[in-house]
């Protein structure tokens, strides 16, 4: 089954101090020692900037650009990255249409419309309620992956 790794656990995994943290990092780990394939895709990328280099004052982790280009690099890494293409536009559009999908919504759309145009199934995400109108992918949410 293939994975996007959502962003909240690419942010989860880094924050040690986080109560989520160890369900991120166990997630990985067991999908990976199952054999599973994890990505992510241009867009978690850019989100996982964003909080990252945000100040801590503001819900985000307070990093400098520096630490956050090492953390992409590394994640780059150990997730492959798929990257856009002119077809996730336009399955982007057709889910927005189809689930007349509104507001801040329109970026988990995205992230749908990315995974079917590269065939994955699924994605890990603590956000399990943003993908359920997709019937196409399935969410799993960390604390429910077991060896």
């Amino acid at each position: 089954m293939p994975f996007l790794v959502d962003t909240n656990i690419l942010l989860r995994s880094i924050d040690t101090a986080h109560p989520m943290n160890p369900d991120a990092v166990n997630a990985v780990i067991t999908l990976r020692d199952r054999g599973e394939q994890l990505y992510i895709v241009p867009q978690k990328s850019i989100e996982f900037w964003n909080v990252c280099t945000r100040p801590i004052q503001r819900n985000g982790l307070g990093r400098t650009a520096i630490e956050a280009e090492a953390e992409i690099n590394r994640l780059k890494q150990l997730f492959p990255l798929l990257l856009d293409t002119e077809a996730i536009y336009q399955e982007w559009e057709r889910l927005v249409i189809t689930h007349k999908v509104v507001g801040v919504n329109v970026h988990d759309a995205r992230l749908v419309a990315a995974m079917l145009v590269h065939g994955l199934t699924h994605i890990l995400t603590f956000n399990i309620a943003d993908f359920a109108r997709y019937s196409q992918i399935t969410a799993v949410n960390p604390p429910t992956v077991k060896p």
